[in-house]
């Protein structure tokens, strides 16, 4: 074991022993290591400290539980790590919501102008049918100008099932617009 490790372990088991001094030690070593993880995952400096954040509100719950203290470095960094993802997840609801808002602003406006309205109107329908875990990534694809890499990141799966689930996306949406078009 390090020293880093050795002192690590020490100031757990006087935390855990009731020492509230060896908490803010332990975060004078780590908080900003914690920040720069979640950068990496978020490349924002200001959600990466909020991530940081949250991450030690988790830490300070659950650390009296650390049954191994030696273990702390990957046990904060999977938390952490965690927490970064669920930034990121939060922050694209929050973009998709409003690309939501401004492409149904955009086809109010449109409207008057433009006479391909209905088939706009047919394709954000025919979104709106998708199961939400198509129409997500139909949304960053087309919408954001995710590729299949950020995608795969954001929401935490494979690129492969990123990839499927666009191509499982665009086979609905054809199916349902050629049945659109055949009622008229």
């Amino acid at each position: 074991m390090s020293t880093d490790q050795h002192i690590d372990v020490k100031l757990i088991k006087d935390y855990q022993a009731g020492n509230k001094h060896a908490l803010t030690k332990l975060v004078e070593r780590w908080h900003l290591q914690f920040c720069k993880k979640a950068y990496w995952v978020v490349k924002d400096a200001d959600l990466s400290k909020d991530v940081a954040q949250e991450s030690w509100k988790t830490i300070m719950d659950k650390l009296h539980t650390l049954e191994k203290p030696s273990s702390f470095k990957s046990w904060a960094f999977r938390i952490v790590f965690s927490k970064s993802m669920d930034a990121m997840r939060e922050l694209s609801r929050k973009r998709l919501k409003e690309n939501e808002l401004r492409i149904e602003e955009k086809i109010v406006i449109v409207e008057d102008y433009d006479e391909n309205v209905q088939l706009k109107e047919a394709l954000l329908k025919a979104v709106n049918q998708l199961p939400e875990h198509q129409q997500i990534v139909i949304r960053l694809f087309y919408t954001q100008d995710y590729s299949l890499k950020d995608i795969s990141k954001t929401l935490n799966i494979s690129i492969g099932t990123a990839k499927s689930r666009l191509f499982h996306a665009r086979e609905k949406l054809k199916l349902i617009l050629k049945e659109k078009r055949n009622k008229y």
